[in-house]
């Protein structure tokens, strides 16, 4: 049970001391394309298409897909 109760609270303590404010100073660093989560948009913009399309499936950026890629 201590070790359970270690274990959260390390955790916890963990988690606060990660969030941290971006100074504006850091900002240009972070705006840079190589930081984003994806290399090229484009790519994955259609991969998302295709990917929600085949499987027929609803995303939160649009409407129900169709077999065909359709919308």
């Amino acid at each position: 049970m201590k070790l359970l109760l270690r274990s959260g609270v390390l955790l916890l303590a963990v988690q606060l001391l990660a969030c941290t404010q971006v100074q504006p100073w850091e900002r240009g660093h972070l705006a840079r394309p190589e930081m984003g989560l994806t290399t090229d948009p484009m790519a994955s913009t259609l991969r998302n298409h295709i990917h929600h399309s085949k499987e027929a499936s609803s995303s939160v950026a649009s409407g129900s897909g169709g077999g065909c890629g359709c919308n």
